[in-house]
């Protein structure tokens, strides 16, 4: 139980940091907060800060970071017999399901901030690494490692493609089946 009450106050804590960071960037840019400042804001000490992130771009980012995450985790726990792009599809409609889809400001927000140099950097390094971890789990379904990779490649294409037509149509849409009819659309080698 005391393990449980750890993990959730850190939980908490990680939001909380990474809200505030989010906040003070939209507020005053994020060359106009300080680690430290968005350590006044969560009501911590910088050294706590630095126990969750590396980095102001990180805890910017760790909203997708952790969906990520997830998104990786759920494909690689679908039924091994499945098709390597349905199981990219179920785990897509899990995670809409598990993970609250953010709501169109959040992420307009977001969207802004990313075009900071240093935050871009960042979110390609993550889409590099959340492709690779994609191809890892996909790999199993699809041994072809170059399908596999393709097959990742073309699923997060759909996927950022699904989220620029949802902010543009000011979430007119349900993100979740905005996403699943694009992805239902896409002809991939081997499926």
């Amino acid at each position: 139980m005391e393990t449980t009450l750890r993990e959730h106050k850190k939980a908490v804590t990680r939001r909380s940091l990474a809200g505030a960071a989010l906040r003070l960037a939209m507020e005053r840019g994020l060359d106009g907060v300080t680690v430290e400042d968005i350590a006044d804001e969560a009501g911590v000490s910088r050294r706590t800060f630095s126990n969750y992130f590396a980095g102001k771009e990180d805890a910017v980012l760790d909203a997708d970071r952790q969906r990520f995450q997830a998104l990786v985790a759920l494909v690689d726990t679908r039924p091994g017999g499945e098709d390597p792009w349905q199981a990219l599809r179920a785990a897509t409609a899990e995670l809409y399901r598990t993970w609250p889809v953010p709501d169109v400001e959040w992420m307009a927000q977001l969207r802004l901030l990313r075009r900071h140099p240093s935050l871009l950097a960042r979110q390609a390094g993550d889409q590099v690494a959340l492709e690779r971890d994609l191809t890892a789990v996909l790999v199993v379904r699809e041994p072809d490692e170059e399908v596999a990779r393709l097959m990742a490649a073309t699923f997060l294409a759909t996927i950022r493609t699904g989220i620029a037509l949802w902010l543009e149509g000011a979430g007119e849409q349900q993100l979740p089946e905005l996403v699943d009819r694009l992805l239902s659309r896409v002809r991939v080698q081997g499926t």
